[in-house]
C-alpha cells in the first residue's frame, strides 16, 4: 500500500532505493562512462545532502515522496533496510513549480522483483493525483526519460504521458 515517506522508519531503505535508481540510470543506456558518473556521485556527502533535500520537500508537503513497502515488510529486511521498499515516487513540491511551471515527477523507482506487479502503476497514479492537487501555471506533470529506456517510455505512454518538447544539455 502506497503511503507517505517517514524519515524515522524509511530513511535507510529510501537511500538504498535511491542508489539503485541512480545506478539504474547509468546501466544499459550510455555505456561504462555514464554508469561511472552516476556511481561517482553516490558519496556519503551526497547521501546527506539528498536526504536533507527530501526532508525539506516532505516538510513542504508529505505527499512529495511516497513509498510502497515490500509485501513482507515484517521479515528480515537485510542490511540497513535495503529490501524494505518495493518502490518510491518523488514529485517536487508545489513551491518549486516555477522550475517548469508544471508538476515534476522527479523520480520513480521500483525494485526489480516488484516490476510488473502493479507497484509502478500504483505509484504513478498517486503521483498524478498529487500533481493534480497542486496549483500550477501549467496543468501538466513532466518528467525526463532516457531516450534509450524503451521499457520506461512504454510505461509512461501507457499512463498517458506524451512527448512534449525535448530536453537538451551542455557539459560544464
Amino acid at each position: 500500500m502506497v503511503r507517505p515517506y517517514d524519515a524515522e522508519t524509511d530513511e535507510a531503505a529510501l537511500w538504498q532505493a535511491k542508489r539503485a535508481f541512480e545506478l539504474g540510470l547509468g546501466s544499459g543506456t550510455g555505456g561504462d562512462d555514464k554508469r561511472a558518473k552516476y556511481e561517482g556521485k553516490l558519496t556519503d556527502a551526497y547521501r546527506e545532502s539528498w536526504l536533507a533535500w527530501v526532508d525539506r520537500c516532505v516538510a513542504a508537503d508529505e505527499r512529495c515522496v511516497l513509498v510502497e513497502p515490500v509485501a513482507d515488510a515484517g521479515s528480515d529486511d537485510g542490511e540497513d533496510g535495503a529490501n524494505a521498499l518495493a518502490g518510491y515516487v518523488f514529485v517536487l513540491p508545489e513551491r518549486l513549480a516555477h522550475v517548469w511551471d508544471a508538476a515534476v515527477l522527479n523520480e520513480l523507482w521500483v525494485a526489480p522483483d516488484d516490476r510488473g506487479t502493479g507497484v509502478a502503476d500504483d505509484l504513478v497514479d498517486e503521483a498524478v493525483a498529487f500533481a493534480r492537487s497542486q496549483d500550477l501555471p501549467l496543468d501538466r506533470l513532466v518528467l525526463d526519460v532516457d531516450r534509450e529506456n524503451e521499457r520506461a517510455k512504454a510505461f509512461y505512454e501507457r499512463h498517458g504521458f506524451a512527448h512534449w518538447g525535448e530536453m537538451v544539455a551542455r557539459e560544464l
